[in-house]
């Protein structure tokens, strides 16, 4: 009886995997970003080979610095782009396309079963889709530019199940930071997270890739919801290719079963300055707040956009508020439905679709001692500019912190 995990390996191994085999595996999809395909071509060209394995199975989406902030920047993004094309590489988005884990999914090519690879830690936000997404490091995506294999352990598997209908105003991304509170920031460490239950069926795609974007934050190595018929719409004309959804076997051995109820829960939040140092947004109401930033891989996409809008519609923010769309597609969307009026007329500054300053490298760094609310996903010392104090939280409590100038319950405004 297997994991899902367990069929995506044996498959891309052509052998039958179990948790704990080391196996040597054909990767479906490989990405590197503008941050990390620099170090990744570096090392492919010391490997000394000429092409990589396969052009259309290479993503490259330049979303960290965009636009370039220095010739620095500049320099290495151009340097990336003579490459591609001298690979003859087709998948390069480049300035203003949008963030690297919301680009594949809406390109098509985050599919049910597939083995992807990331040069990015947040790559399991492909696991939303059924697929095992992973990150990896740049030395090692070069061997899978190289040759569209690398060697995997394959993780043990949790099973969570998550039931109960959370608050008004409370979305996935107060699911996910309870969850995360609940497994620790390294309870699931090299483990895959599979999630069940009737609050994870309710949920959206937008909110299912909210959900497996965190499983790292938890030391995981993916996260998965298994396929189901949203899945199936969402993919429907856009994936680049046919596949074929992978189920767990009734009665697969997991390491551990997680049961969590999240009927009523409050709006959440990660103290700095660990992800895990979640509490009830009454316990830290009232903290004066200096910046809030909505976007990132975790929660830029078109659904975030609208709660916050929703909220800060006819209102004055109090505080610098920035909000970043995390593709063009994306930002499109919300100019024509009005969101993207509603932020800009509230006194929110819209920046291009990117990470922003998620990384603490670009558009929106904190000063030393300076608090944001932000919908980011990691909230370490120094993560989003030296000194900074991260509280991490769902769009509807970061517009709603905008709104009064100190985090602040969403359902009170």
């Amino acid at each position: 009886m297997a994991t899902i995990s367990e069929k995506i390996f044996s498959r891309a191994s052509k052998s039958d995997a179990k948790a704990g085999d080391f196996v040597i595996a054909d990767v479906d999809c490989a990405m590197a970003h503008d941050g990390t395909s620099v170090l990744a071509v570096k090392a492919f060209r010391e490997m000394e080979v000429q092409k990589v394995w396969d052009p259309a199975r290479i993503v490259i989406p330049f979303d960290h610095i965009v636009p370039a902030s220095t010739d620095v920047a500049a320099n290495l993004q151009h340097d990336i782009r003579q490459w591609v094309q001298q690979q003859g590489i087709p998948n390069l988005y480049d300035v203003g396309e949008g963030i690297c884990h919301q680009v594949l999914p809406e390109q098509g090519f985050a599919l049910p079963g597939r083995l992807i690879v990331g040069a990015d830690s947040h790559s399991c936000t492909y696991g939303a889709f059924g697929a095992f997404g992973t990150g990896v490091g740049a030395t090692d995506m070069a061997e899978i530019f190289a040759s569209g294999r690398l060697w995997f352990r394959v993780p043990q598997t949790m099973r969570v199940t998550v039931v109960g209908k959370p608050a008004e105003r409370v979305s996935a991304k107060d699911l996910t930071l309870h969850v995360i509170k609940h497994i620790g920031a390294d309870g699931a460490t090299y483990k895959a997270m599979e999630y069940y239950g009737t609050a994870i069926e309710e949920m959206s795609i937008s909110g299912r890739m909210t959900l497996c974007n965190m499983a790292i934050e938890m030391g995981g190595k993916a996260g998965i919801v298994p396929p189901d018929k949203k899945t199936e719409e969402f993919l429907k004309g856009r994936a680049v290719d046919a596949y074929t959804p992978v189920y767990a076997d009734e009665g697969a051995d997991y390491i551990e079963e997680v049961n969590l109820d999240v009927d009523g829960l409050a709006p959440q939040v990660a103290k700095p300055h660990s992800v895990d140092n979640v509490c009830d947004v009454d316990e830290v109401a009232g903290i004066n707040v200096d910046q809030v930033f909505i976007g990132s891989c975790t929660n830029g996409r078109l659904a975030d956009l609208e709660a916050a809008a929703r909220i800060l519609k006819g209102k004055k923010v109090a505080v610098r508020t920035i909000i970043i769309p995390a593709s063009r597609t994306v930002l499109l969307e919300a100019i024509e439905k009005g969101y993207i009026s509603s932020i800009i007329e509230a006194g929110a500054t819209l920046g291009p679709p990117g990470c922003g300053p998620c990384l603490g490298a670009h558009l929106g760094v904190l000063a030393e001692g300076e608090v944001c609310v932000s919908t980011s996903n990691r909230n370490f010392k120094g993560r989003m500019g030296k000194g900074g104090l991260l509280y991490l939280a769902s769009p509807e409590t970061a517009a709603a912190s905008a709104l009064k100038g100190e985090i602040t319950d969403p359902r009170l405004v």
